[in-house]
């Protein structure tokens, strides 16, 4: 099916001088290996970066490093990267394989980095001050919503272990199972030589988080 970019561009409210660039940022890996949306993924990394953390530091400017840092994190991952994409229906104009247009599994990575890609294309063709635009615009709600800040279990923890024991949680991940495309992974968690916690999770960033969890509700944290 012919996708009409012209629709997109609608939707993000941006005229690609050059609609290739825009073209290009939607082909995923699996549909072309060679002429794919990668490098400007890696760019648009990168300047979302720039104009993100810059807006943070300005606006608050009497918090410290370690506190915008999470904030900036928040800002950043795949689940808000997958949601942003998701409001501007970002799916429905990729150049994906057949093995990734049924799997749903894989739709947060894939969308969050097409997001980044498409951010990667408008800095090339309409340079940064229209990309901060684009940005500001779109992450505008996530951006007031980072007024509270959310310690993830693993940065709890951690504050925990070195504040009794001066050392860091030790973490292990030690099983793989499930197929491919939907991973299960094991990690446990233990503080200095007490009982070991295990949890799940679809990567390894997930399961420990998920042991560190447990740990801290057994702990009262």
């Amino acid at each position: 099916m012919k996708k009409n970019f012209e629709n997109l561009e609608k939707n993000i409210n941006i005229k690609f001088n050059n609609v290739e660039l825009l073209k290009k940022s939607l082909i995923h890996k699996s549909f072309d290996n060679k002429n794919n949306n990668e490098k400007l993924e890696f760019l648009g990394d990168r300047v979302l970066g720039l104009v993100l953390s810059k807006t943070l530091v300005e606006t608050y400017s009497d918090e410290k490093e370690g506190v915008i840092d999470k904030k900036f994190a928040n800002l950043v991952n795949k689940k808000t990267c997958a949601q942003i994409s998701k409001k501007i229906n970002l799916k429905n104009f990729m150049s994906l394989g057949e093995s990734y247009k049924k799997g749903k599994k894989s739709d947060e990575k894939i969308t969050s980095d097409a997001i980044e890609a498409l951010i990667g294309a408008i800095f090339l063709d309409k340079g940064l001050l229209e990309t901060e635009k684009f940005i500001l615009k779109n992450w505008n709600e996530y951006l007031k919503k980072s007024n509270y800040t959310t310690i993830d279990a693993k940065t709890k923890l951690q504050e925990h272990s070195l504040k009794i024991y001066k050392k860091l949680p030790k973490y292990k991940v030690y099983e793989k199972s499930g197929p491919k495309h939907n991973p299960i992974f094991k990690a446990e968690v233990q503080l200095e030589n007490k009982k070991k916690y295990s949890a799940l999770g679809n990567s390894k960033k997930e399961a420990e988080q998920n042991a560190a969890k447990k740990l801290i509700t057994y702990l009262k944290i």
